[in-house]
Parts: C-alpha cells; sequence; structure tokens
C-alpha cells in the first residue's frame, strides 16, 4: 500500500517527474517556468491550492494529485476542483489513485469545502473504471474558450 502525505515545498524532485508524465498521458507541455509556478502555487501559502504523493513502501514517488478551491454559486462552502491526477504504470491497479482521490476528499471535507469534482478526457477508460466506482457522474459536457 502506498503512503500519501501532502505536497510540501521539499518534494519538487519527486513530484516533477511525475508531473512531466501526466502531461505527457495528455499529448501536452508547459514551459518550464510555467512548471515551478505551478509546484510553487501548490506548496505555498497564498493560493487555495495543494496535493498529495503517494510513495510506494521503498519510498520512490509513484502517484500525485493537485487540487484547487474555489467558490461557487451554489453553496456556502467552496469546491474542490481535482484538476491533475497521475500515478505511475508501478502504482496502478493497488489502490494509489483511489488512496490520492480520498486523500483530497478528506482535505477537502476538513476545509469545509461542499464538494470535490474533477474531469478527464473520454479517452481515459482505464482510469475511470475507478472513478465510475468512487464518485457519479454529473451529466455535464465541458465547453471552453481557449486563447
Amino acid at each position: 500500500m502506498a503512503t500519501i502525505t501532502p505536497l510540501d515545498s521539499t518534494h519538487f524532485p519527486d513530484w516533477e517527474p511525475l508531473w512531466q508524465n501526466y502531461l505527457a498521458f495528455y499529448k501536452a507541455s508547459v514551459p518550464d517556468e510555467t512548471t515551478t509556478l505551478t509546484f510553487n502555487r501548490l506548496t505555498g501559502e497564498n493560493e487555495p491550492m495543494g496535493g498529495f504523493l503517494a510513495r510506494s513502501p521503498a519510498g520512490m514517488a509513484i502517484g500525485m494529485v493537485n487540487w484547487i478551491d474555489h467558490r461557487s454559486c451554489w453553496t456556502p462552502g467552496d469546491y474542490c476542483y481535482l484538476q491533475d491526477l497521475f500515478v505511475a504504470p508501478e502504482g496502478r491497479a493497488r489502490g494509489v489513485g483511489k488512496a490520492l482521490i480520498d486523500a483530497v476528499v478528506d482535505a477537502a471535507k476538513a476545509r469545509g469545502c461542499s464538494r470535490v469534482y474533477w474531469l478527464t478526457h473520454e479517452t481515459n477508460t482505464d482510469a475511470m473504471v475507478l472513478y465510475d466506482r468512487v464518485a457519479e457522474k454529473s451529466g455535464f459536457v465541458q465547453y471552453r474558450v481557449m486563447w
């Protein structure tokens, strides 16, 4: 079983390779400056953001999750958006993804959030097997305007 710990400023060497693999999975990239900024936001005290790392029994980082809290017009409590979740191949199908989701949910409840939600790509069918077990589909379709 993996050990789940809150992300802190000393974890960049463990988090960054997982982040890069997550981006590669989605065929995306961001500039190094954005990666550094993102990590600093996740581990700083000034942003409503954070994350968790999953470590194998041997201490190797095998999973990461990043979350963002934001206001809602529908509830008094903030919503927690689980933005990024990645488990390395050696941690898959071993409960690591669920443990990371559970860590986000538990922490969101402790912060007084009203819900945790996330998106995934329609082709991410392996992850959706887990997501269908631990959450319900909202029925909403995402639209976006990009520039």
